[in-house]
């Protein structure tokens, strides 16, 4: 710039290019002063020696087909040929002159570089307005809006497309370019940044400002549309709604707090929730000290550096943005949790914010975790109450625990339950059932064992935790020193519990005493009670007196070994009349029963009784068939009838009498067969089987939930072993429909057999005055009117025999061919027991 020649060239293409920025904005404007001229004369050189670099790569070549297609694509063909034409020469011209003048091909690229720019900005209307004169704006110069002071000289620029470029710049010509171009820039707009920096911090606070203020329609701030005098760059006004989110979500999120602290009553707002919101309070809080801050600053100057020594505000909106950086992402992440958790509370409210706590982010993650404690904190204090004392301080229903008010024998299986919609997802269901359990049990000990030693377990927990159990001790980020609470608790306790059900409360022998009586396993006295009751059972149900019953209970004990039980045992024992209809005969509606109290009724149940019951009523037929079978084997033993009513006059006669009773003997063998096989199976397949596993199971649970889940085992598998399942319907139907024929012909046989023995000598009085009234005119002892009689009888009873063995060979047949159907393997097992021989298979049931 120090050659006079260049000067003047740099001056004649200044004025040309003032003139067509003139021409441009006014027809008739006048004359340019020479002090304006000298002004803008002075900024091109400044700009000249500033040694500015571009962003873009140094290609000559590239630089002229870039111009020649700017050419083209503006419909000027002609003008691109000339280019082309021109650049062709100058190329030539520089190669052919003396290496003294020659042009380097970088300046030929900086020539190329500078003839396009000037093109593009002559083509677009003047946007930079300087006191007394109009010069357009170089792309170059806009595009560089940051530069800084360094030492040794370097300056930093952001140049175009927001590339960094750095240089040496010696004398900072090209800061002080920049800096009077910022000048240029600022008198576009009427709004000084001074001002648009004090209204976004009035923003920032939710407080409208003189400009920027909050719109309605659109829901956010804004500043007012451009006219006359008010005018603001689009980069300003895209900053400045940039900005002026902050105080969008700190109204969301300010608005929700009052609310929740003015508003809404303390019952929909819960501990959790009033926690949320002194939580939120004290970021907000923060936050003003940093607004307090920053608008101390908005009157602190600091020089510029420019030559007239000016000096501006510290707080621009660039640096306002840098300072609102981590502010933004705060509140960004309180007004998500804001609008997310609106309708939640207690531990739904906390597993929610806990879901949107899991980012990478290391702001995020401290903000969420302080966020969390302050939340969970008076949750985690319920639950600490719960495990470790049993009580349930959850006045606005918080927890995912929940109880009601039940009676005692109800408490452990319907006193409390868990709410899953409260059960934060940072608690695991496996650890919410512990916590649910350490409470049920302490609360069980208390109510329904009257036992307070569950104090000296918690306290032994909670002193092996350590200072985890300390009120107010626990927080989100200690689970793990929940979980190992309610794991000590949880052993201990559960430990105490089983103790007290076993020795206090002699859980084992109740059960014991159980099996015995309700399920028949003491022998002696089922068999002494069904003899001695046998006969008022066989009456109508409606006419049979239970305290009757009761003393022939209390007889049978007494004649048993049942009397060496604990008298505690026996007096629980009763005699029970179920419902009964017309018609029915008491072995229908006859049932034992055993009377449990608190704590043993959390066990067994009424529902758990009436499965008792069901077993109990399906034994007993067992056992009556059973019965019945050793009466008609009694009847049928006592073959010497024989001889004393048929004589040897009457072969015929002996022989049909014979046939008929062997057929009733294998008719009888076939049916003690069955019941004899499948009796056994019942008590030593199912309940022996069943009662030891149960044994094992009892001794190896830890919980009161485990014995319950023990019982609840052993009654399934005798139910289903012993076709009393929901699957085994149509079988069990069968199997009592050969009950019946059982009982059908132990009736027959008796009836037969009273008949036969009638017809003797030495029979009933009654009876031969009935036949001689029948026989007429016949003498008592007549052997024709007899053998008629006999014959009869036989025929009779031959008739029912087969009319019953159809009956029944049909049933087995039926019951055999649905064993292998049944799902559990014992029962296949008694197919094999009932058919061992394959008998059944070779020979339908019958054919003999």
């Amino acid at each position: 710039m120090d050659d006079p020649k260049t000067l003047d060239l740099v001056k004649e293409l200044l004025q040309r290019l003032i003139s067509t920025s003139r021409h441009h904005t006014s027809s008739a404007a006048p004359p340019l002063p020479p002090s304006d001229l000298a002004k803008s004369l002075k900024y091109a050189h400044r700009v000249l020696s500033s040694r500015m670099s571009p962003s873009i790569s140094i290609d000559e070549a590239a630089m002229a087909e870039s111009i020649k297609r700017s050419l083209a694509r503006q419909h000027r063909p002609s003008d691109a040929l000339a280019f082309a034409d021109l650049y062709s020469k100058l190329v030539s011209l520089t190669s052919s002159l003396s290496s003294s003048v020659s042009v380097p091909p970088r300046n030929r690229w900086s020539f190329l570089y500078l003839v396009k720019c000037l093109s593009n900005s002559s083509s677009q209307t003047p946007r930079i307005f300087s006191a007394g004169a109009l010069l357009p704006s170089l792309p170059i110069l806009e595009s560089s809006s940051y530069s800084g002071r360094s030492s040794g000289g370097v300056k930093k620029g952001l140049g175009a497309g927001g590339v960094f470029t750095v240089s040496k710049d010696p004398e900072n010509m090209r800061e002080i370019a920049l800096i009077e171009h910022s000048d240029l820039v600022s008198t576009e707009t009427t709004v000084s940044e001074s001002v648009l920096v004090r209204d976004v911090l009035y923003v920032a606070q939710g407080i409208d400002g003189s400009y920027v203020k909050y719109d309605v329609k659109i829901n956010g701030y804004d500043l007012p549309p451009d006219s006359g005098s008010f005018k603001v760059p689009r980069a300003t006004r895209t900053m400045v709604r940039r900005l002026c989110e902050l105080g969008w979500l700190f109204r969301m999120v300010k608005d929700y707090v009052s609310e929740c602290t003015e508003r809404f009553p303390t019952d929909e707002v819960g501990t959790v929730g009033q926690a949320f919101c002194a939580a939120l309070q004290d970021e907000l809080t923060e936050y003003y000290k940093l607004l307090a801050v920053l608008e101390s600053q908005t009157s602190v100057p600091i020089p510029k550096g420019g030559r007239d020594g000016k000096a501006g505000n510290y707080l621009s909106l660039m640096r306002l943005s840098i300072w609102f950086a981590e502010p933004i992402v705060k509140m960004r992440l309180m007004a998500l949790l804001v609008d997310g958790c609106r309708s939640l509370r207690g531990g739904a409210l906390a597993g929610a914010i806990h879901g949107y706590a899991q980012y990478g982010d290391p702001l995020v993650q401290e903000f969420m975790s302080r966020l969390l404690r302050r939340v969970c904190s008076p949750l985690f204090e319920i639950v600490r109450t719960w495990v470790l004392e049993g009580e349930l301080e959850d006045v606005f229903g918080e927890l995912f625990i929940i109880g009601q008010p039940v009676k005692a024998e109800s408490l452990w299986r319907e006193g409390y339950r868990i709410q899953s919609s409260m059960l934060p997802s940072f608690i695991s269901e496996k650890l919410a059932q512990r916590i649910l359990r350490t409470g049920k049990s302490i609360n069980f000990l208390r109510v329904c064992c009257e036992d307070n030693g569950w104090a000296d377990a918690a306290t032994e927990a909670a002193a092996h935790v350590g200072a985890t159990t300390r009120k107010g001790g626990l927080g989100y980020v200690e689970t793990d020193a929940l979980e190992a609470m309610a794991v000590e608790a949880a052993k201990r306790i559960d430990k105490h519990l089983m103790e007290v059900m076993y020795q206090r409360y002699r859980f084992k022998d109740h059960c014991y005493a159980i099996k015995q009586y309700l399920l028949l396993g003491q022998g002696d006295f089922v068999q002494y009670l069904m003899d001695i009751v046998g006969p008022e059972l066989s009456q109508p149900a409606n006419t049979i007196s239970s305290f009757q019953l009761a003393g022939l209970l209390e007889t049978a004990i007494r004649a048993s070994n049942a009397q060496y039980d604990d008298r505690d045992i026996l007096d629980r024992l009763h005699v029970k009349m179920m419902e009964h209809e017309d018609g029915d005969q008491g072995w229908d509606v006859f049932s034992l029963e055993y009377n449990t109290h608190v704590p043993l009724d959390t066990v067994f149940t009424a529902s758990v009784m009436k499965r008792y019951f069901r077993i109990f009523n399906f034994l007993w037929k067992l056992k009556r068939v059973e019965h019945a079978l050793i009466r008609v084997w009694k009847t049928m033993k006592p073959n010497r009838i024989i001889s004393h009513i048929f004589g040897n006059d009457s072969a015929t006669m002996k022989f049909q009498f014979i046939s008929v009773l062997r057929r009733c003997q294998v008719l009888w063998n076939e049916m003690n067969h069955f019941i004899r096989n499948f009796q056994d199976y019942i008590m030593f397949e199912v309940l022996e089987i069943s009662w030891a596993c149960f044994l094992e199971e009892m001794d190896a649970s830890k919980d009161l939930d485990d014995l319950l889940a023990a019982h609840e085992k052993y009654l399934s598998s005798i139910a289903l072993k012993s076709l009393l399942g929901e699957r085994s319907h149509g079988i069990f139907k069968t199997l009592f429909l050969l009950f019946d024929l059982i009982l059908r012909f132990q009736s027959n046989t008796d009836r037969w057999f009273e008949n036969i023995y009638e017809l003797q000598p030495r029979g009933n009085s009654k009876f031969k005055k009935s036949e001689r009234l029948k026989l007429g005119s016949q003498v008592y002892g007549g052997g024709k009117a007899l053998m008629q009689i006999a014959g009869d009888i036989l025929r009779k009873m031959g008739e029912d025999l087969d009319s019953i063995s159809k009956e029944y060979s049909s049933s087995l047949k039926v019951f055999i061919s649905q064993l292998p159907l049944q799902h559990h393997v014992d029962l296949k097992f008694l197919l094999f027991r009932l058919n061992f021989t394959e008998y059944y298979s070779r020979f339908p049931p019958g054919k003999y």
